[in-house]
């Protein structure tokens, strides 16, 4: 590395910036000026006596140093310019350079800016529709909590999917709604059972207000207090049932209590077995939708074995014409079998018929005729009665 390469190319200055050529001469002219401060001072000073010849000597060299010194400036100035050229043009190569690749950057920025955009805004519209169908989800569960939470409401709940399953079961006639009964009390059915058996009654307003209070208890004593509340509240429905609907003689001695939901028959049996035994004890027998749909049937069954009694005797005599019908056609099957005998005897004798006129046909083609007696090569006449 040379000198020059030492030199500083700019220098900033009160916010100004210089180029390594300006700053050269700057000191050069500083350092002559120094000089010439100097030889003024001395003169000044008394010291231009003997001494001033060496000192113009002095000044001389002072001078040709100078001038040596500009001519090094000039190609140190020169030298610097070129070099800031090529600077200035690697800079710009290198600017260039990183703008395409900042504009590609920003090309492919962009366009995963939009496509990621673009799933976004899918996800967005599958999360509004969610959101949606979760606002409408929430308002049927309200609406479900308002019921359940409505004694009444809740009532007509349990009656209407109760009713649901009768009437999909059985025919008219063979159930009714809100029966009254001789003690003027009313079951939500009254199913009727053929033969004259007494009618069935069932019962739909399940409590469900401590069974609720057993749901939302958080703490171990508050679920024991409502777990016990709630096998009171079942005990005295349960109690309730016997008491109104067992009636000897007009109702069966069982009675149906509806629980219109399947998990919550499942976890009575779980969690409250001695409740279910209770129940049965008393003659009443809990039962959820697919437990009552099946006892639907059977008594269904029931009623298509009834009927099926009832009409036996047109039964019978609808066989005894059919069993008739049957002699009558094994008649005629035999008179027809009788006709297609006599017919193929027919048709025996047509055929013998055919022959001897074919075979007659054939003597009198031959011309063997007048030789024979009469009667010699004749069949003999056919018997009084015989067709040929």
């Amino acid at each position: 590395m040379t000198w020059a390469d030492a030199v500083p190319v700019a220098l900033g200055i009160g916010g100004r910036v210089f180029s390594g050529p300006v700053v050269l001469v700057g000191a050069v002219l500083a350092l002559g000026l120094a000089f010439f401060a100097g030889y003024r001072l001395g003169r000044r000073a008394g010291f231009v006596g003997d001494d001033a010849g060496a000192l113009d000597r002095r000044l001389a060299e002072i001078g040709r140093a100078q001038s040596e010194t500009a001519g090094r400036l000039a190609t140190m100035a020169e030298i610097f310019g070129s070099r800031q050229a090529d600077l200035a043009r690697a800079l710009t190569e290198r600017l260039d350079g990183l703008g395409h690749r900042i504009g590609q950057s920003m090309t492919e920025s962009t366009r995963a800016t939009h496509e990621n955009l673009r799933r976004l805004a899918e996800r967005l519209a599958v999360i509004d529709r969610a959101d949606r169908t979760i606002g409408e989800l929430t308002g049927h569960v309200v609406a479900l909590e308002r019921i359940f939470s409505d004694k009444q409401a809740r009532g007509a709940f349990g009656q209407g999917r109760m009713e649901a399953i009768v009437r999909d079961a059985l025919p008219e006639g063979a159930y009714a709604f809100q029966a009254t009964l001789s003690n003027g009390t009313r079951p939500d059915c009254v199913i009727r059972l053929p033969n004259g058996q007494p009618a069935l009654a069932i019962d739909a307003k399940f409590p469900l207000e401590a069974w609720n209070r057993v749901r939302a208890a958080e703490t171990a004593e508050a679920v024991k207090l409502a777990e016990a509340q709630f096998r009171r509240d079942v005990g005295k429905h349960v109690d309730d049932i016997r008491a109104r609907y067992l009636l000897p003689g007009e109702t069966q001695d069982t009675a149906l209590m509806f629980v219109p939901s399947e998990a919550l028959f499942a976890d009575l049996h779980e969690r409250f077995g001695d409740v279910v035994d209770r129940a049965l004890s008393g003659r009443v027998v809990v039962v959820s939708p697919s437990l009552l749909m099946l006892s639907i049937q059977v008594v269904q069954s029931l009623l298509r074995d009834e009927r099926m009694r009832e009409q036996a005797h047109i039964v019978q005599a609808e066989v005894r014409r059919l069993i008739e019908d049957v002699g009558r056609l094994a008649d005629r099957t035999a008179a027809l079998e009788r006709h297609f005998a006599q017919a193929v005897q027919d048709v025996d004798q047509i055929a013998i018929s055919a022959d001897k006129i074919a075979r007659r046909g054939a003597r009198i083609e031959s011309l063997e005729l007048g030789t024979a007696a009469p009667g010699v090569g004749e069949e003999p006449a056919p018997r009084r009665g015989a067709r040929g």
